[in-house]
Formats: C-alpha cells, structure tokens, sequence
C-alpha cells in the first residue's frame, strides 16, 4: 500500500496485480508505504478504511481516493496457481506443486478450501464498506497503462516500471467444466470486474 498525501490517493496492493512494480518505481515519491509484513502491504479496503483512513481523517482532516488494480479472475487465480508451485513450498500444505489447474480450481470453489486453494477473494478485498469508503479508482491488469497514465498525471512525475515478482511457469489448460464451475460459484469477481470501465 502507498499513500500520497498531497495528492489525497492511496493505492492499495491487491496481490497477484503487479503493483509491486508500481511499488518499486514510486516508493521514494510516496509519503507513506507498506511493503512489509505482506498482511498490511496487501491490506484489503475494510483493513484500510478501519485502520489507516481514520488515522488521516481524525489527525489530517483529509479523506482520500483510494485506487487499485484487478485482475480478471481466472488470470488472477492462474498467477496464485503458478506461485505457489515455486520450489521453496514443496511439501509444505500450500504448494501446488502436484495439483492440477482444474483440481485448484475447485478446491478453490470450496467453502473452506485447503491450504494451497487458500487465496481470498479480489471481489472482498475491494468491497466498499458500510461508511461508503470504497474504491474510486479501479483498473484492469491488463491494461498497465491506464493505472500508469493516471497515476503520472495525478503524481505529476514520470514512472518507469520493472517486472517484479514474477511468478514461475505453469500449465494454465482448463476444463470447460472448471471454467463453468469457477464462473457459477465466484461470479461476484467476474461481475466486478466486468465493471470496470475501459481507459
């Protein structure tokens, strides 16, 4: 997570959507930034809005934007799929190593999936809350350079960007019957991001 002060933005870090790049290329421009540990770099929006929107508001009398960055579904659970099959999680409950895309998927489909299906959910991380903090800014991952083009417009700098974190190579082949499970039991993260607007 990154805060700009004087432009009134905080840019939360929604794992698996490159913004650790956008982390890298900023850090010495923001006045505030969470890199570790990874539970408040990528603390979701009811994190935010409990902990550190107040802390602006009450000391500051500000209330700023908040953008993130989304990444379609599918392509999101992929990049999950590939990173945890990184040869430092072998034999640990969390590594895909030996598991299909598809049987990832539907564990990932379970009330309460097992440890390597355990990945959250985009749509809860970015839910606007009760108060009405919410999102105001929201940007595909496929589409960098709309998030890059807004944020040197709104920063009034020029952001150069480094691949970072890149998760390893995998087999991405899915089922039809994955594809339709997945889309039926989460279609709250194919609706939200099918609102997105293009840039």
């Amino acid at each position: 997570m990154m805060i700009f002060f004087k432009e009134r933005l905080a840019l939360l870090s929604v794992p698996k959507t490159g913004t650790t790049a956008f982390q890298a290329a900023l850090r010495d421009r923001a006045d505030l930034v969470i890199s570790d540990p990874p539970e408040l770099k990528h603390a979701p929006l009811y994190r935010y809005n409990r902990w550190i929107r107040p802390m602006y508001e009450k000391v500051c009398g500000a209330e700023l934007e908040v953008a993130a960055v989304m990444r379609e579904p599918v392509s999101w659970l992929g990049s999950w799929y590939r990173y945890r099959q990184r040869p430092a999680l072998d034999g640990k409950p969390n590594s895909t190593r030996d598991v299909s895309f598809d049987d990832f998927l539907h564990a990932y489909c379970k009330g309460k999936p097992p440890a390597f299906a355990n990945v959250g959910s985009q749509a809860k991380f970015l839910e606007a809350q009760p108060n009405g903090c919410k999102v105001s800014h929201l940007f595909r991952y496929e589409d960098p350079d709309a998030l890059k083009r807004f944020l040197e417009e709104r920063l009034d700098t020029e952001i150069r960007l480094e691949r970072k974190n890149v998760s390893p190579q995998a087999d991405l082949t899915l089922s039809p019957n994955a594809e339709a499970r997945i889309r039926r039991k989460r279609a709250e993260e194919f609706e939200l991001y099918g609102t997105i607007p293009a840039r």
